[in-house]
């Protein structure tokens, strides 16, 4: 870590009232903290700032971050939970939520209001660093939410991944007084948002983290998609009942098999409208459509213009090449 002459520490709070029927993202606060103090203890049920989104991100040390359900909730109000103990110990006594280290590496992400609590434990070796956000939920809700339903409330992110790069950068220009309007401050809580949900789909969509039953299909599709099998066929192959193989697929493609197979012919026939004089018919015939008029009404789902239209250039921009998700 750099000494704290070399690094920017601080929490800063905005609060910005212009153009509040404008869908802007509202930057709440944000801050890099070295917490060292077992008095630092956060409970969200009974801070009265919200609502709002917090995401915070660990760089080094450790803390601890727990969920409850509504019992353990009324528990701790009675004093039944101890703050200071050992998370093993906490860990032993409780049989609900979670119990949750917040090292190195990892985020946690949370509404506010809502039951949980973080804290930094006595037990603890080293003072606990981490960069934190805090946002209204007002438009980023909906992001927030599909965020969490991919990611957990947990995550490990990389360090020099974009989204902390971007949590850094947001930091970086608070801590610089760059950050004068809510125009400015919406976009960077959105580009940090929309980098934490691009992280999310790119943790499904490389082939490492697939089943090895997604990275199979995916290599049959790319040789055979001009004759393609049928989706009942294809998930008997693979071991699998057909829903199970349409829901694994989807979730780490982020397009059913279906669409996954169209996305690839009309990428082919992309080629062969700007390569070769055949009819629009021998094109179908040649990706694995059954007849021309259903090539031109997929093809013009994908592209928003027919394959004639395009092979023409006629009324619609000429590409090169049309990237697909």
């Amino acid at each position: 870590m750099n000494s704290e002459a070399e690094t920017a520490w601080g929490t800063y709070g905005f609060r910005f009232n212009d153009a509040p029927h404008l869908p802007l993202c509202g930057l709440f606060a944000v801050g890099h903290e070295l917490v060292d103090n077992p008095q630092y203890y956060w409970d969200g049920l009974t801070r009265t700032d919200g609502p709002l989104l917090i995401f915070q991100y660990t760089v080094q040390g450790e803390g601890v971050f727990e969920t409850v359900d509504k019992g353990d909730a009324r528990r701790r109000d009675r004093g039944g939970l101890d703050k200071d103990r050992d998370v093993e110990e906490a860990a032993a006594e409780q049989s609900y939520g979670t119990i949750t280290r917040m090292d190195a590496g990892r985020a946690f992400l949370a509404e506010i209001p809502s039951s949980h609590h973080y804290y930094y434990p006595k037990t603890s070796g080293e003072p606990w660093e981490f960069y934190f956000l805090l946002i209204r939920p007002r438009t980023a809700l909906p992001l927030w939410k599909e965020i969490v339903s991919l990611l957990g409330t947990t995550p490990y992110l990389n360090p020099d991944g974009m989204p902390i790069q971007r949590l850094k950068m947001l930091f970086d220009e608070a801590h610089g007084g760059n950050i004068t309007d809510p125009y400015v401050a919406s976009s960077y809580v959105y580009q940090f948002l929309i980098e934490l949900r691009r992280a999310a789909s790119d943790r499904y969509r490389e082939q490492e983290h697939w089943p090895l039953a997604v990275r199979e299909a995916v290599r049959f599709l790319d040789t055979h998609y001009s004759c393609m099998i049928g989706l009942d066929q294809l998930a008997g192959q693979l071991g699998l009942s057909k829903f199970h193989f349409l829901r694994t697929f989807t979730k780490h493609l982020g397009v059913t098999p279906n669409d996954y197979v169209n996305r690839k012919r009309i990428e082919r026939s992309i080629e062969l409208l700007q390569s070769t004089d055949w009819s629009i018919e021998t094109i179908a015939g040649k990706v694995g459509y059954s007849s021309g008029s259903y090539y031109i009404k997929v093809f013009q789902k994908f592209t928003g213009q027919t394959p004639g239209s395009f092979r023409s250039g006629s009324h619609a921009l000429q590409y090169d090449r049309l990237f697909f998700d």
